[in-house]
């Protein structure tokens, strides 16, 4: 943590600032390891500080020993970052303006500090994994891929979507996940159309196409991923709408590496599934990058500004919807190398049935 400490002091000082206010617990976790959902840091040349009350301190003090934890009064962290703040001479503070609440911000403006949006600054650090990262991603994205195998020997025609997510949500718990990346989707048959498909009552029927995307944590760390399956023998419409996508996403993998533009590499999928004839039926990006957050930077879509580089994070996941019949989509989380990819997704694109 004192390198991550150390990098986030350099972008103070290069952008003329005292002193950095982190509110957001993404952010929190990031520089100091604190993991619970009631802080704050200041950050300064001198000192760093986490704030929190009583029913903390003693998590903080073993979590963040880099950190000088401070007792603060339940639910009033402002008295306490002024005198930290005034303590070491600050003024020109750097805050989490896309975190903070403008009636939270109302009140720190009565200090006397001049308050600095720099949430893209903070989080640049973020953007390049670290070896330990790549670990606990991997590290989750290994739970995910067991838990895909033992879901689809324990599932079959006349479970309901929600069965299937409860199900799959149980069996990575017990493989150690933290919690899931986000709601887990299933979408079955028709519903599979839905990108996010929530998981109703609808029961898996043969001859569906089931589009499942989950993630599981370790460390805070998230992993991502999609498997689109069948229910018994589907038609050959079905499997050629899986062999586009499949064909689309492998493109945009094999042309995965440092230098590659976010908008370049969306187009490598997106151009392939418009020349067989579903452009329109692909409407979302292919791919977000992912970490400590289940969505961080970069992104790889028809509008990316991004350049992709060794060290980040992106998805690969372009899609096919066709509403009233199918959905299919098929995912992989990857880190940017030089001169090409770690897929941390080891599961199989072979089209599998369930009964």
């Amino acid at each position: 943590m004192k390198e991550r400490v150390e990098k986030l002091r350099k972008l103070l000082s290069d952008n003329r600032l005292d002193g950095a206010l982190l509110t957001g617990l993404t952010a929190i976790r990031y520089y100091s390891g604190f993991t619970s959902d009631e802080a704050a840091l200041v950050v300064t040349m001198d000192h760093a500080s986490l704030l929190t009350d009583f029913r903390y301190t003693i998590q903080a003090r073993e979590q963040s020993p880099d950190f000088e934890v401070v007792e603060t009064g339940r639910g009033n962290l402002i008295p306490d970052v002024d005198k930290l703040l005034k303590a070491d001479k600050c003024r020109r503070v750097a805050f989490e303006e896309r975190i903070m609440t403008v009636a939270t911000f109302e009140k720190y403006k009565a200090l006397d500090f001049e308050f600095v949006p720099f949430s893209e600054e903070m989080n640049k650090p973020r953007l390049f994994k670290t070896a330990d990262e790549v670990t606990s991603l991997q590290r989750a994205q290994n739970m995910a891929d067991e838990g895909f195998k033992i879901l689809l020997s324990r599932i079959g025609s006349g479970m309901t979507e929600k069965e299937v997510a409860a199900e799959l949500d149980y069996i990575n718990a017990k493989l150690g996940s933290e919690c899931p990346s986000f709601d887990t989707i299933v979408g079955s048959g028709p519903n599979g159309a839905m990108c996010h498909a929530i998981p109703g009552d609808r029961r898996l029927q043969k001859g569906d196409l089931v589009v499942l995307d989950y993630g599981c944590v370790y460390n805070g760390y998230h992993s991502d991923m999609t498997r689109t399956f069948a229910v018994g023998e589907v038609d050959d419409f079905s499997k050629r709408i899986y062999d586009i996508v499949l064909t689309a996403q492998q493109k945009a993998l094999d042309a995965l590496k440092g230098g590659i533009t976010g908008k370049a590499l969306d187009a490598i999928a997106r151009d392939y599934i418009a020349s067989q004839g579903y452009g329109e039926t692909f409407g979302h990006s292919l791919g977000h990058g992912f970490g400590l957050m289940i969505h961080e930077a970069p992104n790889a879509s028809t509008v990316s500004e991004w350049t992709l580089e060794p060290g980040m994070t992106i998805t690969v996941e372009p899609g096919i919807y066709i509403q009233g019949r199918l959905g299919v989509r098929i995912e992989d989380c990857c880190v940017v190398t030089e001169t090409g990819k770690i897929d941390l997704v080891s599961s199989t694109k072979e089209l599998l049935s369930v009964d």
